[in-house]
């Protein structure tokens, strides 16, 4: 049997059950579980699968993550809007985390301008969007290359990480609740977010209005550790958007809304002057300081009206 003809053969089981052990992968396709090993890695790295221990999966009832060629694809525009308001929220000199995922690689193309930067990254990808920028250092980590994201993951990633502390970290992911924060489908990203975000003073998710009220299978940012929320403005019709933006705020997620989505005139990222940060009702919580710090070592209140959340999303676009 031809690789090709192997692995479509294991896709279609693993689709089929959910989980399969690589045991009983190599009886079916009648090769080694070393063979059937390195078919289950080559099709995780297309993002068609994951690998679990002494097997592979598909996350059942969860959204599962798509590979990078066809996320970079999705909502363009709205991470466009995204990665410039979130770039003003960076300041000269400062040291940051900026981890992996086409929107945090859309805002490193704006962060080349910003001297003095420190980035450390686990994102080959915004390596390379910030590899030209002379008054940036950029700090990779170490780690295990997943190429469905082009991202270093596992304990080599995670150890390098070790001691770090900067003034802020931008992560992205697959899905943002307000009860479970942000999430993503890989096992080996979450952990090494986890990571990113003890190192930081602040964190800051990028997210477009597609990703708020869906959850995925593992938590990488529970939402009281989340100190900023930069997404794109909801379509009118999109309750569940509204719903989960009020909801985040009501539970001290500063958020802040970059352009009008849903437009079909609109190609282009709204002027600077549409896009704003909107602290939205809810609860005060302190904030951890975000003075700018240098890596050490790398080795409102509660709403009182009764107010539809779509109501008051829809008020913020009328200011």
């Amino acid at each position: 049997m031809f690789a090709a003809e192997r692995r479509q053969l294991i896709l279609e089981m693993v689709r089929a059950n959910g989980a399969v052990s690589l045991r009983e992968l190599a009886r079916v396709v009648q090769t080694s579980e070393v063979t059937v090993r390195r078919d289950v890695r080559a099709l995780e790295a297309e993002g068609l699968l994951d690998r679990r221990h002494g097997g592979a999966v598909l996350p059942g009832g969860f959204t599962r993550e798509s590979g990078f060629p066809q996320k970079s694809h999705l909502a363009t525009a709205e991470k466009t809007a995204i990665a410039d308001l979130a770039a003003g929220l960076v300041e000269e000199g400062e040291a940051i985390v900026v981890g992996a995922g086409t929107t945090t690689q859309e805002l490193a193309r704006r962060l080349a301008r910003v001297p003095g930067l420190t980035v450390v990254t686990n994102s080959l990808l915004v390596a390379q969007a910030l590899a030209h920028a002379n008054r940036v250092e950029v700090v990779m980590t170490g780690g295990t290359l997943r190429g469905s994201n082009y991202a270093l993951v596992g304990s080599g990633a995670e150890q390098s990480l070790h001691g770090l502390r900067v003034s802020k970290a931008f992560l992205s992911g697959s899905g943002l609740t307000a009860e479970r924060g942000l999430s993503t489908s890989n096992m080996l990203s979450a952990s090494v977010d986890r990571v990113l975000v003890q190192s930081a003073a602040e964190v800051v998710v990028l997210a477009d209005h597609s990703k708020l009220g869906t959850d995925t299978m593992f938590q990488t940012v529970p939402t009281d550790l989340i100190t900023r929320l930069v997404t794109d403005d909801p379509p009118a019709h999109d309750d569940r958007a509204a719903t989960e933006l009020q909801a985040l705020a009501d539970q001290g997620v500063q958020i802040a809304v970059a352009g009008a989505a849903g437009n079909p005139a609109t190609d282009q990222p709204p002027p600077r002057d549409r896009r704003r940060e909107v602290p939205l009702p809810g609860p005060r919580r302190t904030q951890p300081p975000s003075a700018n710090l240098r890596p050490a070592s790398l080795g409102g209140d509660q709403p009182n009206g009764t107010e539809r959340p779509a109501a008051r999303v829809a008020d913020l676009r009328r200011r």
